[in-house]
This record gives structure tokens, C-alpha cells and sequence, in this order.
């Protein structure tokens, strides 16, 4: 997107007054953000049970409001029902934090499919629910940055690990996605749009218990 747009040319008159509409609908374009969480409201938020409840709350943390998610063997996230025009806004930002990994387990089995934070973006089928789509931002416990797998569940569903291992414990961490090329990458489409976001902190499969907190969640035009 741009990251800037200086008009050089002497114009005057109409041509002056449309080129400067011109310049301030570009930068207004540029600057434009989709708000969907700023760890203090959760008003438009509804939970999604799986088995058991994580617990979620909101709370301050390192200074910071956060929404703090701990998960006893249990995996529930909270979701927000909206319509993103990925043409428009397509970079996905977010800040968390995690306390703990889990151990020992495989990612891309069903027996190991937990995660002490993830983000994730849906794209509805409709009625054609079989065509729901996801893809799932995930701070992995071993699998490598940058690596992407099936969700062990579904295929509609792809992981990328953006973070992984305990080396980062404690510590907040800023992310930033273009969810357009990565639906595109895995699932070989241009889609524009996705209809809901999602946080999930669970650990339900392999029966441990994971600690991680969320700060601000937005959509920008860069």
C-alpha cells in the first residue's frame, strides 16, 4: 500500500481541487483500520466451546489491557462474526503473550492438536458449509517458524507457526499477517473476504494446561 504521495506539479482550479480530493483518498485509504479487539472490550465477542471452557478474562498485563486465556485440558475461544474486505484491508496485526508451552506431543495429530495461543480467520461457505475455510496463526510449542500444516482435524483448516518454543516466554510480541497471500498460498485462491476472527488457547488433547494473553487485534490497509 502507500506509504506516502506528494503532488509536485503546479495545477490550480478544478484540476488542483481534484488531485488534492486525489492525494487525501489515497492517504485516507492507506491509514484505513478495522478494530476488532483493543484488550478492554469484548462486547462484540461470543464463545465457542469445544470441550470444556478455557477460561478467558480481561485484565493488565505488563502495563497493558490484554485478555488473559488459561486452558486446563480444555479448548473454548472467543470469535467475532465480521466482514472483512481483504482488498481493501488485508494485513491481519496483533500482539500476545504466552507463559508456557506444551511438551511432548505431535502438532499435526489429532492426540497433539493444542496450542497455548493461536489467531485464526474464517472465511464461511454459506450453505455450502463444507466450504468454510480457516487458517490458523499459531504459537506452536516445536513445530518451526514459518512452517505450515493441515489442521489434523480438517482439511478447510491450515496452520502457520508465526512463533515456536519457549524462548520467548513472557515476553509480548507484535505480529503482522497479509491474510489475502496466505489464504492464496494454501489454499490456491484469491479470496477477498473473510466473515469472522477468532483467539483460542487450548490444550484439550493433550490434557496439560497453557497460559497466554492477547493486546490489540486489527485489520489495516498495510
Amino acid at each position: 500500500m502507500f506509504r506516502f504521495f506528494r503532488c509536485t506539479y503546479r495545477i490550480t482550479g478544478t484540476a488542483a481541487a481534484a488531485l488534492a480530493a486525489l492525494c487525501i483518498g489515497y492517504l485516507a485509504a492507506a491509514d484505513q483500520r478495522i478494530d476488532l479487539f483493543n484488550g478492554a472490550n469484548l462486547s462484540d465477542w461470543q464463545p465457542k466451546e469445544f470441550t470444556g471452557q478455557t477460561q478467558y478474562s480481561l485484565v493488565s498485563a505488563d502495563g497493558r489491557p490484554a485478555l488473559l486465556a488459561r486452558s486446563r485440558a480444555s479448548a473454548s475461544g472467543l470469535y467475532r462474526e465480521i466482514d472483512i474486505d481483504l482488498t481493501q484491508t488485508p494485513y491481519l496485526h496483533w500482539s500476545w503473550r504466552i507463559d508456557n508451552i506444551l511438551g511432548g506431543h505431535d502438532e499435526t495429530a489429532k492426540s497433539g492438536d493444542d496450542y497455548p495461543a493461536r489467531v485464526y480467520v474464517v472465511v464461511s461457505g454459506g450453505v455450502f458449509f463444507w466450504r468454510t475455510r480457516a487458517v490458523n496463526y499459531v504459537w506452536s510449542s516445536n513445530r518451526p517458524v514459518g512452517s505450515t500444516w493441515p489442521n489434523a482435524y480438517t482439511g478447510n483448516a491450515k496452520m502457520i507457526a508465526v512463533r515456536s518454543g519457549g524462548g520467548e516466554l513472557g515476553l509480548w510480541r507484535e505480529e503482522r499477517r497479509n491474510v489475502r497471500d496466505d489464504l492464496r498460498r494454501l489454499f490456491g485462491e484469491d479470496i477477498t473476504r473473510i466473515n469472522a476472527v477468532a483467539v483460542m488457547t487450548d490444550s484439550d488433547d493433550t490434557g496439560g494446561a497453557a497460559t497466554a494473553y492477547y493486546g490489540d487485534l486489527y485489520f489495516s490497509a498495510r
